[in-house]
């Protein structure tokens, strides 16, 4: 029996004197206590357990971009309403869904209660807040504008989430395309043509070349469909891993995927859109022009551009201005640098960055709807050539034996 002064959570499953069945919770120090008190309330009982720990309270999840994205919102509407900071973690924290990001942002409460500086606590998880998440909260402590900062760091990691995800639906429709083009082919060609594979036997009578090279693609793949996917998860593995530890096959990528049309157009342009809203953002913060670059070069998402940036940063370090290290980095539209050019002159390079960066994703949102309305009937196409192709190879024949006895 439990001698436990906090009470234990149960739910139970019971029957009323009406015969009608209830199920409910109950809270007691023990199961003898709990039965005790149903029993009081005129029930009999049918099932009495502990409620899974799962049901108690949030289920713990992995953290994800839109996670840290809505915290920085979180934390920057509660200082901003004048809520203490450790408050601020406190009542965050504790009402936050997901038991991971809560764990995390009580253990970020413990280190500033315990004297660190919020920058300081932050860069303790490089897994979750990056550089420039951790420059902006430190630039915003040392000027006394933290809950200001926060509001622009969480307006730039909405728009960075908003740009990635439209990136990613340019590159992953394409890839369904074909995925499901090739699924329903080999469906086609395991399932449905051996069933007229076996009436043209019966027919006895030559088939014509295409009906007959589908058949022996049919009867290959029956036999070796394993290989196939066999050489498809060995080509997903492979790629994964040299992607991951060969920079010179990222760089090949990289460069391979701005030249595909319209799909590189899109990655050019949301490259530079982050580049601007990066910039602006670390730019209004107060950070220096260099160590904002060494940021920027790495939120492009692109070793193409992130080679650029990084070489105008030796430009700028040496008293280059901004805008003829760009010129020189050759990655650039020419109305970017105008658009910067305007603003080194009139002291507002943040604002002129934003325009540009405000630009750039909706110029990135349209090319998206566009390729979105442009794949739809090239699915019909593609679905349609394979299909119908396969359709028509099957039916060759017997438009022949018709020719034939007509």
């Amino acid at each position: 029996m439990a001698t436990d002064t906090n009470p234990i959570d149960y739910v139970y499953k019971a029957k009323d004197k009406k015969g009608t069945i209830t199920k409910g919770e109950i809270s007691a120090l023990n199961d003898v206590a709990a039965r005790k008190e149903l029993r009081s309330r005129g029930v009999k009982i049918i099932t009495l357990k502990k409620k899974p720990k799962d049901l108690l309270g949030p289920r713990k999840q992995a953290i994800v971009t839109k996670d840290i994205c809505i915290f920085a919102r979180q934390l920057a509407t509660m200082l901003e309403a004048g809520v203490p900071l450790v408050q601020s973690f406190d009542i965050i924290g504790k009402g936050h869904e997901n038991a991971s990001m809560a764990e995390l942002i009580l253990g970020i409460k413990v280190d500033v209660e315990s004297g660190d500086t919020l920058g300081q606590a932050l860069k303790k998880r490089p897994l979750y807040f990056d550089d420039l998440f951790c420059n902006l909260v430190e630039a915003g402590e040392q000027a006394g504008v933290l809950e200001g900062l926060l509001d622009k760091i969480a307006t730039y990691k909405e728009k960075s989430e908003s740009m990635r995800a439209k990136v990613k639906k340019a590159l992953t429709y394409p890839i369904a395309v074909i995925v499901v083009a090739f699924v329903v082919t080999v469906i086609l060609l395991i399932f449905v043509v051996p069933v007229f594979d076996d009436v043209f036997q019966s027919f006895g009578a030559e088939l014509p070349a295409f009906t007959q090279l589908v058949v022996e693609m049919s009867d290959w793949m029956q036999v070796n469909w394993w290989i196939v996917v066999g050489v498809l998860i060995a080509f997903v593995k492979t790629y994964s891993f040299v992607f991951k530890r060969s920079e010179a096959f990222r760089h090949f990528v990289d460069r391979t995927m701005l030249k595909i049309p319209i799909v590189g157009v899109i990655i050019e342009k949301s490259a530079i859109a982050r580049f601007a809203r990066t910039l602006s953002t670390m730019s209004a913060a107060g950070v220096p022009l260099i160590e904002a670059l060494d940021s920027v070069a790495g939120a492009c998402g692109n070793i193409v551009f992130y080679d650029g940036v990084k070489s105008m940063q030796d430009e700028v370090s040496t008293g280059q201005s901004l805008q003829a290290s760009m010129l020189n980095a050759n990655i650039f539209p020419h109305m970017v640098i105008q658009m910067v050019a305007i603003g080194e002159e009139s002291g507002s390079i943040d604002s002129m960055l934003d325009k540009v960066a405000d630009f750039f994703e909706e110029e990135v949102d349209n090319l998206v709807d566009n390729l979105s309305s442009l794949m739809e009937p090239m699915i019909m196409v593609i679905l349609g050539t394979l299909v119908g192709g396969l359709v028509v190879a099957m039916y060759l024949p017997i438009f022949q034996m018709g020719a034939a006895v007509g």
